[in-house]
């Protein structure tokens, strides 16, 4: 069944499978990912399983993901191949990105996810991800806002004091990202914001049921996922509820 989806649909299935929190930052994405033509070369680091890299591939970028995770790179494979995408997954540790010689300056568009909250030394990283843009490219970011309100009280910590997988600090704000691409050589071209009320409500009904089965969660709230691409926005402009990923475009500059 799930891989007749992705052959009908394409890498567009795996944005509904989890929480509406990926929806929303592949609808950021997207509008910062014009469909090509050239051969456009993008690289997503820590792509998890895939699914952005595989939906960018699909709008015409040779596209490579990187991960450390095996399990996780093999299912991106697979769903590349099953969305008859020819997306390329390279498993490397990306805290050594920048002794990854086959990313390193080659990118029209880096694309890097709710990943450098996990990452200790995000400095580095961000100066590694620099390193693997062109002159003229584009970094496209999404990590949780320092000011988010919390979804699920683990969202309140404890924070990890090492790279164990989970978060090793709360988010960002516009200040911290200025910080970070300042000492990167980048330019900052925008900050934004990404998954408002409406989307971390049904993150927190899913999360709820999935203690009793993911997949009851999963279909109390998918007849109410087309509600937050239409009513977040609006409730976003009021101010009234943080949400929960600050989004950053950069440049590195050509000169």
């Amino acid at each position: 069944m799930l891989r007749l989806l992705f052959r009908l649909f394409g890498p567009f299935p795996a944005l509904i499978f989890g929480d509406t929190l990926v929806l929303d930052r592949w609808l950021w994405l997207r509008k910062h990912l014009p469909r090509t033509e050239g051969g456009a070369v993008l690289v997503d680091v820590g792509c998890g399983s895939g699914t952005f890299t595989n939906a960018a591939a699909r709008r015409g970028y040779l596209a490579t993901g990187v991960s450390f995770n095996t399990d996780q790179n093999e299912k991106a494979r697979r769903r590349a191949a099953w969305s008859h995408v020819s997306s390329t997954f390279v498993e490397y540790d990306i805290r050594a990105l920048s002794r990854l010689g086959e990313v390193q300056g080659i990118a029209d568009v880096v694309i890097c996810t709710e990943t450098i909250e996990h990452i200790l030394n995000d400095q580095k990283l961000m100066i590694d991800l620099a390193g693997c843009l062109k002159p003229g490219g584009r970094l496209l970011m999404t990590a949780p806002y320092e000011y988010y309100k919390a979804i699920t009280p683990e969202d309140d910590g404890p924070f990890s004091m090492v790279e164990d997988g989970g978060h090793v600090r709360r988010g960002y704000t516009a200040e911290s990202y200025r910080a970070l691409c300042e000492r990167a050589g980048l330019k900052i071209e925008d900050f934004g914001f990404c998954s408002g009320l409406i989307s971390q409500w049904l993150t927190k009904i899913l999360r709820k049921l999935t203690v009793i089965d993911y997949r009851l969660g999963w279909l109390v709230i998918l007849p109410l996922r087309i509600l937050p691409p239409v009513l977040d926005r609006f409730i976003s402009l009021t101010g009234l509820w943080p949400d929960y990923s600050i989004t950053l475009i950069a440049t590195k500059p050509k000169i």
